[in-house]
């Protein structure tokens, strides 16, 4: 781990400037840092087994409290270039906490540390720079960020974009469908959404412009189909990983989980497009425009043996951490049949280039986030501030909840998610683990209210990414990606409260649930959209309506899901009467 930390820093420093103000330049300091990056992490990993064995974390030699010290300040400037001055005053703030946590009042009170005592413990110490977050970086994230460099190397977004329309292009608002189901198929491989968005976006929202969609509508859909791609098994984002250590499961349980919700998001997102291309009159890509289903399976066969072989070392044989490897060499070997995406010596070059670059702003961000771990671990805070709120909300469930959802929204804005979900994983999820609910639904609810941020201003860093690609205006595409995202904010209440849409009791519940929400869904959308599939466009009541039983119907008591599916009911057939009354009149 202080191998990797050392390594990984060294890169941080070469590739990320001091300040965007001072790119390309300083390049001495860069070096400089680099170098005690390299030889401090090299020094602690060459005498790991003397801070284990001796108990370095209490008393330690001058040299390693020197090198220690040093890591720590690299530690610290590593998370500002890479996560940036919010994620630096965290790291800073909750760093220093065991320096004056014996005055802090009430439950913030907790053990006090010397300097040297803070230095050694988080440094030298197993909970905070080379705590869990870190461990999973070397032992499981590692290998699926490669594997997503490998994809996109080897055009493999290419293939999973051209097979999306074969499969939809034709159909009405197809390049929306295409940008939906390619973006979210290519994210849930690679798992980053500001990457995914750059590799599809420029195929996709140039074609839903040209059937009509307009430059903020279409970027916003770009931007909702990448963002959501971090919830998509396989893959899914950095924090998968990471949560599944804390709740201590098989990352397999994790991906099952989030199966359900990701495609009900995915659904929402395509009644949406879909709704809104029949109240425009917009038509889908001509057949001559699609290429053939054949020739394209023909040539991403090696894309689709590579997620089949990723699928079954990860589920099947149940190997986490070699899984993604194995894919990578069998997509490795089979491209390279193909003149175009075979991987070149130019190709290998990108592939580390890649590779080295998204590890490092990796490594740079959890280490710095193993700080505020480290922080609230060595105190005893942590356990305090559960305890602490879970009294002051009186048991009430709901209150906690809407606490939680906007302090991960909030945090969301300055934080990349990660480092959010492992802040609040800390401090919330034990209290709604205590209050009665779900451990894996409370640790999926704080993850998906952090991703909230990327779809939702002011911050909407994946939709404006999207609004650059399009050329339409930031904060319009910010609004109009967060209308479209809307089920992100309602499905967490949803799946928290009812366990059921994560795979949680009998097979019968669980396909009811699926189906309840599935109408409520429909039923959102159409009020959003202000359409009827079969009647067409509607009027203000009705949409209001139709929102109100898509509500209720997912409330998991069954007289008011009955209530909430008999409005639904009760506005369809009124507005079917309606429709025909005016045929005849006509």
């Amino acid at each position: 781990l202080y191998y990797l930390i050392g390594i990984f820093l060294a890169v941080t420093f070469l590739t990320l400037p001091i300040s965007q103000r001072l790119d390309g330049r300083m390049t001495w300091l860069n070096l400089i840092l680099a170098a005690l990056a390299l030889v401090s992490g090299g020094w602690l990993g060459n005498h790991g087994l003397d801070i284990i064995q001796r108990g370095w974390e209490y008393d330690a030699p001058p040299t390693a409290d020197i090198m220690a010290a040093i890591l720590l300040v690299l530690v610290l400037e590593g998370v500002r270039r890479a996560g940036g001055p919010i994620l630096l005053v965290t790291a800073l703030l909750f760093g220093t906490f065991p320096l004056y946590a014996g005055q802090m009042p009430g439950f913030l009170w907790g053990t006090q540390f010397g300097p040297v005592e803070t230095v050694r413990a988080h440094v030298l110490g197993v909970e905070s720079i080379i705590g869990i977050p870190m461990q999973v970086v070397a032992e499981l994230v590692i290998g699926f960020v490669i594997f997503g460099s490998v994809l996109v190397i080897t055009k493999g977004a290419d293939f999973f974009m051209e097979l999306a329309s074969v499969l939809l292009g034709t159909s009405r608002g197809g390049p929306a469908k295409v940008a939906v189901m390619g973006s979210g198929i290519l994210g849930s491989l690679s798992g980053s959404v500001i990457s995914n968005i750059l590799t599809s976006g420029p195929f996709s929202i140039p074609t839903m412009r040209k059937v009509g969609y307009p430059a903020s509508y279409a970027a916003a859909i770009e931007a909702n189909a990448s963002t959501g791609a971090t919830l998509m098994p396989p893959v899914m984002g950095t924090v998968a990983f990471v949560m599944a250590s804390f709740l201590g499961v098989q990352y397999s349980a994790i991906v099952i989980a989030a199966l359900i919700p990701a495609l009900l998001f995915y659904a929402a997102l395509l009644f949406q497009v879909d709704m809104f291309a029949a109240r425009r009159g917009l038509k889908g890509l001509s057949r001559d425009e699609i290429p053939d289903l054949w020739p394209v399976l023909k040539k991403g066969w090696p894309y689709l043996l590579s997620l089949a072989v990723l699928i079954y070392v990860l589920m099947g044989l149940r190997l986490e951490s070699r899984s993604p490897y194995y894919a990578s060499a069998v997509m490795i070997v089979a491209t390279a049949f193909n003149r175009d995406t075979r991987l070149t010596l130019r190709r290998a070059e990108e592939l580390l280039r890649d590779s080295a670059s998204n590890i490092a702003t990796l490594v740079a961000v959890l280490a710095g986030i193993g700080l505020v771990v480290g922080g609230l671990s060595y105190t005893g805070v942590a356990g305090a501030f559960s305890r602490e709120l879970l009294l002051y909300a009186g048991g009430n469930t709901a209150l906690m909840l809407i606490a939680g959802a906007v302090t991960s929204f909030v945090l969301g804005m300055g934080m990349t998610v990660t480092a959010t979900y492992i802040f609040l994983s800390i401090l919330l999820a034990p209290a709604l683990v205590q209050a009665g609910l779900n451990p894996i639904a409370s640790h999926l609810f704080i993850l998906y209210w952090g991703m909230l941020s990327y779809i939702t201003p002011p911050v909407a860093l994946a939709a404006i990414t999207a609004a650059n690609v399009a050329g339409s205006k930031p904060m319009e595409t910010g609004f109009r990606a967060m209308r479209l995202g809307l089920p992100l904010f309602v499905l967490p209440f949803i799946f928290v409260y009812d366990p059921a849409l994560i795979m949680e009791g009998t097979w019968i519940n669980i396909v009811e649930r699926i189906a309840l929400t599935l109408v409520a869904i429909w039923a959102i959308t159409a009020a959003f959209e202000a359409w009827i599939y079969g009647v067409g466009r509607i009027d203000v009541f009705s949409r209001v309506a139709l929102g109100a039983g898509g509500l209720l119907v997912i409330v998991p008591e069954l007289t008011t899901s009955l209530i909430g599916g008999a409005v639904l009911v009760a506005v369809i057939v009124v507005n079917r009467l309606l429709l025909r009354r005016n045929k005849a009149v006509a």
